[in-house]
């Protein structure tokens, strides 16, 4: 039985994935404490959810660093799977009811002002995911499962 060592999980497009996670999260991160320092009353929900998509790419970001290490691996699925979620349902009623979302967040019409990166991100962060999987924690001889 031939054991393989697991690829590196920070080289290559694993390490671009983790750069343009973190690139969302300062872009989102910024334009979120902007509208809700200068206009916060206007919109309140599209705003909100300006900083909740801030809150879910710093989170992926941190994530997808530390996925090899126990339950953050876990913490990434969650983070990426939210954030697929967020950009389908906000894509959706910003496109379903407009008058919702007259002032645009991260996730408004799929990501159009962010060129459709946020529609596109939680796609490549899944299937980095399920090729990256961490390796399983060698069992300790004598203990049962």
């Amino acid at each position: 039985m031939s054991t393989t060592a697991p690829a590196p999980r920070m080289t290559g497009i694993g390490r671009v994935l983790v750069i343009v996670y973190a690139v969302m999260a300062l872009a989102a991160t910024g334009r979120s404490v902007v509208q809700i320092i200068r206009r916060f009353e206007e919109a309140p929900l599209a705003y909100s959810l300006s900083a909740l998509a801030a809150v879910v790419y710093v989170l992926a970001t941190l994530a997808l660093v530390l996925a090899g290490r126990s339950g953050w691996y876990t913490v990434a699925w969650v983070a990426i799977v939210f954030e697929l979620t967020g950009v389908l349902v906000v894509g959706a009623l910003s496109l379903l009811l407009p008058a919702l979302f007259q002032h645009e967040t991260v996730w408004s019409l799929f990501g159009i002002g962010y060129l459709f990166v946020p529609l596109v991100l939680p796609l490549f962060g899944i299937w980095w995911l399920r090729t990256h999987r961490p390796a399983a924690a060698p069992q300790q001889a004598g203990v049962t499962a």
